[in-house]
């Protein structure tokens, strides 16, 4: 890293951008067998290294690869994982006329993190740091991991673990083995994607999650976050990202953060959480109040799932509020999730995509100046 300061920044994203065009093509291309990975990989890059000059030309302080060499935020990092087997079980998403999200992951032997296809993808965007930009590595959050994996799949496979608690440790430990492989790169800013938070605010969940205690399920999502949390070495820093969904401009979940608030916000030890606000859905500012110690908040108060650009007075004014709860140095702006977690992006376009961003920076800087 050579920029002076790490994230969150003022004016902040959360990591995925729409595919261009010409990627699209080559994935299809290559799934369909018409090009080889050398080939795809070639695509990846030109679209990634475009990609990084649009995040510097935008005036932003953090550069990612837009997640472009993955399928799905969450799975392409869990099926990079010894031990982790691709499987299908259907989840709908709301917001639509009913689709579904089919794949999933599930363990099929001892889980390890050695050799895992996202360091070489990091070192591809660290090269273009620079002395006004930090290269961050997006990762789906253990507590995740755990979940899909205690779910399982249709399909039935070899699972080695006697109890959760022996597969927690199993994630514990690779995620430790990634982490460092991923300092060694040279990452010194990781954020760990966790929707289980918002699967526990919603009524739909809270009740009972794998028949136990709900309070009981958020303890355990706190642990192997923060066991792998403090595996972290010096100087890297980890922060997480709340989500409610985001497939195709659809939502999976629903509730305000009063739910699990004591816990993620007091118990949970990320350096910032990056929280939506963008709609109803996510609730008030309240819960902001349970965020201790100095920990920073970074406000997710512009959509990526609608192209419109939100009015920019009623943010400065939602970002006043959030502020009687939490220091305003102790907040930061961002859209409420990536533009496109999985490949098929969200239902708005590039232009629209990017104009969103110069609305998080405009805005950013007037309300704290530059980073």
């Amino acid at each position: 890293m050579t920029y002076a300061k790490n994230a969150p920044f003022r004016a902040d994203v959360v990591g995925s951008y729409l595919r261009p065009a010409e990627l699209k093509r080559a994935r299809a291309d290559f799934e369909a067998g018409r090009i080889d990975a050398d080939a795809l990989k070639a695509v990846e890059d030109r679209a990634i290294t475009d990609l990084v000059a649009k995040q510097k030309a935008a005036g932003l302080h953090v550069i990612t690869d837009g997640e472009f060499r993955r399928a799905y935020w969450h799975l392409d990092f869990m099926w990079g994982l010894q031990g982790v087997a691709k499987g299908t079980n259907p989840v709908a998403v709301e917001g639509s006329a009913g689709a579904e999200v089919l794949e999933t992951a599930a363990v099929n032997g001892r889980i390890g993190g050695e050799s895992h296809p996202f360091v070489e993808h990091f070192r591809f965007v660290k090269q273009f740091e620079d002395d006004n930009t930090v290269a961050k590595q997006t990762i789906p959050s253990p507590a995740q991991t755990l979940f899909l994996l205690q779910a399982g799949a249709k399909e039935q496979f070899d699972n080695p673990y006697a109890n959760d608690d022996e597969l927690a440790d199993a994630l514990v430990a690779a995620y430790a083995q990634v982490v460092r492989d991923l300092y060694d790169a040279g990452c010194r800013a990781l954020q760990l994607d966790d929707c289980t938070w918002g699967m526990l605010v919603s009524a739909a969940f809270h009740d009972s999650v794998f028949g136990r205690d709900p309070k009981d399920v958020q303890r355990q999502y706190a642990a192997i976050n923060n066991a792998v949390i403090d595996a972290a070495p010096e100087g890297m820093v980890v922060n997480t990202h709340i989500c409610r969904g985001n497939y195709q401009s659809q939502w999976f979940s629903a509730g305000g953060y009063a739910p699990v608030a004591d816990v993620l916000f007091g118990e949970e030890r990320p350096h910032a959480y990056y929280l939506e606000f963008d709609d109803d859905r996510s609730g008030d500012f309240e819960p902001l109040a349970k965020v201790s110690g100095d920990k920073m908040v970074v406000l997710g108060l512009i959509t990526s799932k609608k192209p419109e650009l939100e009015d920019r007075e009623a943010v400065k004014a939602r970002i006043a509020e959030a502020a009687q709860y939490l220091p305003l140095e102790r907040l930061c702006l961002s859209t409420q999730c990536g533009f496109a977690s999985t490949e098929e992006g969200n239902n708005l376009t590039e232009e629209q995509q990017w104009a969103k961003i110069a609305l998080v920076k405009s805005i950013a800087d007037e309300v704290w100046g530059e980073d």
